[in-house]
């Protein structure tokens, strides 16, 4: 059975292809890196054979130096056990199988190797989801696949375990973005490659009548403390290491040497006592 396509890669491609000539400056992408290098100083290693996978070259080739740089096609061009630190790079968002791309990428790091993400998530452009459907419910009756689905924190989490990653993390980080023209938001998402590459999406264009009411929805809906248009982004960033013997491992279920009541300093109840109720004599 064929596994249904999210994206269509060949407009994606297009859309980052396009992007990248673009003279918007693709912000997002530079607070990712940002805080990423954050979360690596805090991991207090030295990365000797990185790897990145983006589809953005442009913006993320000089992240690591001399990372290889693999696009973040279905099949990653990796080789098994080579990198000691994999960058997945505002790319996750758009896979067909976010966790076959992180096995891959386990299958790819060394022995307690690290694994890093970032991707959108979540709430991004939930306003202007929202108002692209309520704008064509009202013209066409009925709603087209206009902005691609996010995946929640707690999914993206439980995809990091099914991998085989140790020791995972996901978090997310939000932000909202003040816009003072509709058109302004649009070429954000041009320059970053980020507009709608659905294999679902509907080939017929907005109407100017649409994007008309889209705006005046969203102005009056999702106005901003300083601007008429408020954007949400949410980065999600996960984390995970290659298994390995030296990292700590849970202790078993009944093996611990320590009662909770000696470390807390206050005395064990009694467990057969039942507790007594306020309106009792």
């Amino acid at each position: 059975m064929t596994r249904p396509h999210l994206t269509n890669r060949n407009l994606l491609l297009a859309h980052r292809q396009r992007g990248a000539k673009s003279a918007s400056a693709p912000f997002l992408h530079v607070e990712a890196q940002l805080e990423l290098q954050e979360r690596l100083e805090e991991v207090n290693r030295s990365f000797t054979a990185p790897a990145i996978i983006t589809g953005h070259p442009e913006l993320w080739a000089n992240f690591f130096p001399a990372a290889k740089i693999a696009p973040d096609t279905e099949i990653l061009d990796l080789q098994p056990g080579a990198h000691d630190i994999i960058v997945h790079a505002m790319a996750l968002h758009w896979a067909d199988d976010p966790v076959g791309q992180i096995i891959q990428c386990r299958q790819a790091l060394k022995e307690d190797g690290l694994f890093v993400a970032v991707c959108f998530g979540e709430q991004t452009l939930t306003e202007l989801r929202t108002c692209l459907a309520q704008a064509e419910t009202k013209v066409r009756g009925g709603i087209a696949p206009r902005v691609a689905p996010m995946a929640e924190l707690r999914d993206l989490g439980a995809l990091l375990q099914r991998s085989g990653l140790a020791m995972p993390v996901a978090d997310i980080s939000s932000r909202q973005i003040e816009y003072r023209h509709l058109n302004t938001l649009v070429s954000d998402l041009r320059a970053m490659g980020e507009t709608n590459a659905l294999a679902s999406r509907d080939p017929i264009p907005l109407t100017k009548r649409i994007w008309s009411i889209v705006d005046a929805i969203y102005s009056t809906q999702f106005a901003g403390a300083n601007a008429p248009y408020r954007a949400s982004f949410d980065l999600i960033f996960l984390t995970g290491w290659a298994p390995a013997d030296s990292q700590p491992k849970p202790l078993r279920p009944g093996s611990a040497t320590t009662r909770l009541a000696d470390a807390l300093g206050v005395p064990e109840l009694d467990p057969t006592l039942k507790p007594k109720n306020d309106a009792d004599p």
